[in-house]
């Protein structure tokens, strides 16, 4: 993979980039709280208060009262029993597997799954056998394979980065053995998706309890760190066979305070989820009425795949002729030749999404819904 080129972000919804200020339709920070005043001043305050770093493992000395209530207002957010905060996204599912491992028979894993829960995968102890992308009837036939009395963890993103589009919870728990469990990404549909921003769960009105929810706080929360979703037993098994958990240092005390911010922000401002929507349903329904092939899916994301790459060629000079950064991207679940993805924020202006509307509906290129 080639290193791009550096950017800027600058004034929420835009980026330097080359020396021009060009519109951001890409990064996963939905509501811009990375940038909201009050959060950057809980960041501030937070630096004065503790300084920058615990430098240590919680389970040694680097314990601190704000992690325990950043953890007990992620609990009550999300509805869950209890919260384990751990120092980054992709490390939540590791390190539920570390805790989990021998506990399966089996690991059902979607084939287009974030690479954090591969890699979650091998550290399960059993065979993991994949299954077709968001196809509850491959789920099933996954789970016949294992044999009657099999044990077994099922592994999904909750919304994939991708596309926007929402794993089927309540079709894969009728699939599943009754003693089976789901580990569930949430990382871009916390506080994104579900009428209390709960996520995937919320949104697909399933009970969390045969679920393990992770999320990270770098997304929608616009902060740093991650969260292990679940009960107080799952939280205590964790402490005990975790050595990623025990040998690691949580996030700096500064973020946890501006996260803890975030959060409460999200908990009582529903507009910035009516605006997420709205812009996102309304730049969708703009570029289907223009004959472009947009998925229908929840997400604040639209994915425009090029059939060449001459095609790709055009689009980006055409948005960069138009103030607009190219969103080109390769990553693991998307098409190896990469594609466009454009990240929705309840933060961009009407003037933002009409201009990109231009852009791709003047589009020469044919593409397809990814």
């Amino acid at each position: 993979m080639t290193e791009p080129a550096p950017l800027q972000q600058i004034d929420r919804t835009y980026v330097r980039f080359r020396g021009r200020k060009l519109s951001y339709f890409s990064g996963c920070d939905y509501f811009r709280l990375s940038s909201r005043p009050g959060v950057i001043a809980a960041l501030q305050a937070g630096a004065r208060r503790f300084g920058l770093n615990v430098a240590a493992s919680r389970l040694t000395t680097g314990n601190h009262a704000l992690y325990g209530e950043l953890e007990r207002r992620l609990a009550r957010f999300f509805g869950a029993p209890d919260a384990l905060l751990v120092s980054s996204g992709y490390l939540t599912n590791l390190v539920v597997a570390q805790a989990l491992a021998g506990n399966f028979s089996h690991a059902l894993l979607d084939d287009q799954s974030h690479p954090s829960l591969a890699d979650a995968a091998r550290f399960l102890e059993c065979p993991v056998l994949r299954f077709r992308h968001l196809d509850p009837d491959s789920v099933a036939a996954s789970v016949r394979r294992c044999g009657p009395g099999a044990s077994l963890l099922l592994l999904t993103d909750g919304m994939f980065s991708h596309n926007g589009s929402v794993a089927p919870l309540a079709a894969y728990l009728k699939a599943l053995p009754r003693d089976g469990v789901m580990l569930v990404d949430d990382a871009h549909a916390a506080g994104v998706l579900g009428k209390r921003g709960r996520g995937s769960l919320e949104h697909d009105g399933v009970s969390r309890s045969r679920i393990i929810q992770t999320i990270t706080l770098s997304k929608a929360f616009g902060a740093f760190g991650g969260a292990i979703l679940g009960t107080a037993a799952l939280r205590r098994r964790i402490i005990d066979r975790s050595p990623m958990l025990i040998g690691s240092t949580p996030p700096p005390l500064p973020l946890a305070n501006a996260a803890l911010r975030a959060v409460r922000i999200l908990s009582s401002d529903k507009r910035l989820r009516f605006r997420l929507a709205h812009n996102a349903n309304y730049l969708k329904n703009a570029l289907r009425a223009a004959g472009l092939l947009v998925a229908d899916t929840p997400g604040p994301l639209v994915a425009l795949v090029p059939e060449r790459p001459q095609q790709a060629a055009r689009l980006k000079a055409a948005l960069l002729a138009a103030g607009i950064f190219p969103p080109f991207i390769k990553y693991p679940g998307g098409p190896a030749q990469g594609y466009f993805r454009f990240v929705i924020s309840s933060e961009h202006t009407r003037r933002q999404l009409d201009r990109l509307i231009r852009v791709l509906a003047k589009a020469a290129a044919r593409f397809s819904p990814r």
